[in-house]
């Protein structure tokens, strides 16, 4: 039994949401301000309504429009699938029928709904829970003990959680370990030891001088019998008392990271023992808190075996909130829920969702690093081929005054012609926010078009225009990022000091050859080939190294830069228009 669908109504950013889980690891992820926390939170609504990290709402958390009249009212509704014949029926009044896409019988579902009402202005909400389509049928309390979940806060304090205590993690991993003859066995070696130890000193002397005092003090008629406790005389008290060290130490001597390790480790074993529940779910927000990469991955690599559990234990579901690209990119894609701002709100999306084409899917997930997972948390995208035009086309933004972070764009490499598969994410029917595809028409070798010339697009770029929409904007050289560049005299002297400093031989002689030469096409040309078509057995200029040097040399001058047309209109395209001015003060 898992969790399969939430629907958030009228909760803090959601006027409405609905989000598709899977089996195993979800990983939420998506800007900040985006509404990680407020699905976190709406989880819990259920989740935890039994556990002490039970959630409780106000007025404050209903939905808000920025015009309009705040919700009356909050609704959940959790959709489980994947239900066993017994949890059917400890479910009856809660069946709905489906019919799964991949087959032809008909399945159930549980539908449980959680309904926060306004009972008074400035009143605490007034809480109902029913299950199914009817709101006659009320979630029992028995209902609620059979859906079990954990919740781990963000910036935690695990030092905490690991000390003893009657409702510590350890308590409990304790007695689900834990059967009666084996606690009534323990509590006899307890007794025993207790037997031993009690008549030695000091034990013994200090529990006399507590005893004598506490008589002298009210008398033999009020005083009251008094004996040091060494071993609790039943197992609950016992594992109340149980605390865990590392390595001979105290826990709170030990790193907040590896302890975040070890209170998940307590609270996964805990949950997979868990037999007497019909769900059982981990929730943690921020998981790579206080963990360097290298234990982030360790970690996500253990959270993907919940799925497949060992032998004699149980799958937990397990939702996962992270800011962490490199969390992102160690997550398998289909585990990857993300939650951002569209034009018309709050949206979910799931790459799990997309059609990829062939062989798509499994080279996305190989392209995606720490950098390119930065796209799931852009607000806004510039997609270039590859690492020069990524260091030129950052350069040249700093040159027309935009500042790319404050304007929450990323800018992705992806390493050479690799758009088909970054695309797929975005789009009207995908992550609906700018991308703006800076690339190459790529005509034929021996062609050098001027800056008036059209665009003639290779078959390449014939497929690549295809993909566009309202979202996704393709943005053409004439020919490639750097002869385009050399049309632009004030990119060209750029460019020719660049490669003077690089290869000063080369930059000699190719400045002598434009000197000759009357038009920017020609010197465009002259330029171009003399770096990057330097005919046969001769080398040509790396871009990449010349790229990095140019975008270092337009950094560090304070001349006026003009960037081609076409990455003026991809500018455009993705930084956010400034609001009109209508006038009114």
């Amino acid at each position: 039994m898992y969790l399969h669908k939430l629907r958030i109504q009228g909760f803090r950013r959601f006027n409405e949401l609905t989000l598709q889980f899977k089996e195993g690891l979800n990983v939420i992820i998506g800007p900040n301000n985006g509404g990680k926390t407020a699905v976190v939170d709406a989880l819990r609504v259920l989740l935890s309504a039994s556990d002490e990290g039970s959630l409780r709402l106000t007025e404050l958390d209903l939905h808000q429009p920025k015009a309009g009249a705040r919700s009356t009212e909050a609704r959940f509704t959790f959709t489980f699938r994947g239900l066993a014949t017994q949890e059917e029926a400890d479910f009856i009044t809660a069946l709905k029928p489906y019919i799964a896409e991949d087959a032809k019988k008909t399945s159930y579902e549980a539908s449980f709904t959680v309904q926060y009402t306004q009972a008074e202005l400035g009143g605490r909400l007034k809480v109902r829970r029913w299950v199914g389509d009817h709101e006659e049928n009320a979630l029992t309390t028995d209902m609620l003990e059979e859906l079990r979940a954990v919740y781990l806060q963000p910036l935690r304090d695990p030092a905490s959680g690991l000390k003893p205590g009657r409702f510590s993690q350890l308590s409990k991993l304790l007695h689900r370990l834990s059967q009666q003859p084996e606690r009534e066995k323990l509590k006899e070696l307890l007794k025993a030891f207790d037997e031993d130890i009690k008549p030695k000193p000091p034990l013994s002397t200090t529990n006399t001088v507590i005893g004598d005092k506490h008589k002298a003090m009210l008398g033999p008629e009020l005083a009251q019998l008094l004996d040091l406790e060494l071993s609790p005389s039943d197992f609950a008290r016992f594992a109340a008392r149980i605390g865990l060290s590392v390595a001979g130490m105290e826990v709170e001597q030990n790193g907040l990271g590896f302890n975040n390790l070890i209170f998940m480790a307590i609270v996964l074993s805990e949950l997979s023992l868990n037999n007497s529940a019909s769900y059982c779910g981990l929730i943690v927000e921020e998981p790579e808190a206080h963990l360097h990469p290298q234990l982030q991955a360790v970690l996500l690599d253990y959270l993907k075996t919940v799925e497949k559990p060992d032998t004699g234990q149980r799958a937990v579901q397990v939702f996962v909130t992270s800011h962490s690209p490199n969390f992102v990119a160690l997550a398998d894609i289909d585990s990857i829920c993300c939650v951002y701002e569209s034009p018309s709100g709050p949206a979910v999306f799931a790459p799990r969702d997309v059609e990829f084409g062939k062989g798509k899917k499994e080279k996305l997930q190989r392209y995606l690093n720490v950098t390119r997972a930065e796209l799931f948390f852009a607000r806004r995208l510039i997609l270039v081929e590859g690492t020069a035009e990524l260091f030129i086309v950052e350069a040249l933004a700093k040159k027309a005054n935009i500042d790319l972070r404050k304007h929450s764009i990323s800018i992705i490499s992806t390493d050479g012609l690799n758009f088909d598969c970054f695309l797929p994410l975005f789009g009207e029917d995908a992550m609906q926010i700018p991308v703006a595809v800076i690339t190459d028409a790529d005509p034929a070798t021996d062609v050098f078009p001027t800056k008036k010339s059209s665009l003639t697009l290779s078959s390449n770029a014939l497929k690549l225009q295809d993909s566009e929409d309202e979202f996704i904007q393709c943005f053409f050289s004439k020919k490639t990022l750097e002869y385009d560049l050399a049309l632009e005299r004030s990119c060209r002297v750029h460019m020719l000091s660049t490669l003077k400093e690089m290869h000063p031989v080369i930059g000699r002689v190719v400045e002598a050859e434009m000197d000759d030469l009357s038009t920017a096409g020609e010197r465009a040309k002259a330029l171009y080939c003399g770096m990057f078509q330097r005919g046969p057995n001769l080398e040509s200029v790396q871009k990449g190294r010349f790229a990095q040097l140019l975008a270092f040399n337009l950094y560090s001058t304070d001349e006026d830069v003009t960037s081609p047309d076409y990455l003026t209109d991809a500018f455009d395209f993705v930084v956010p228009k400034a609001p009109e001015d209508d006038g009114v003060l």
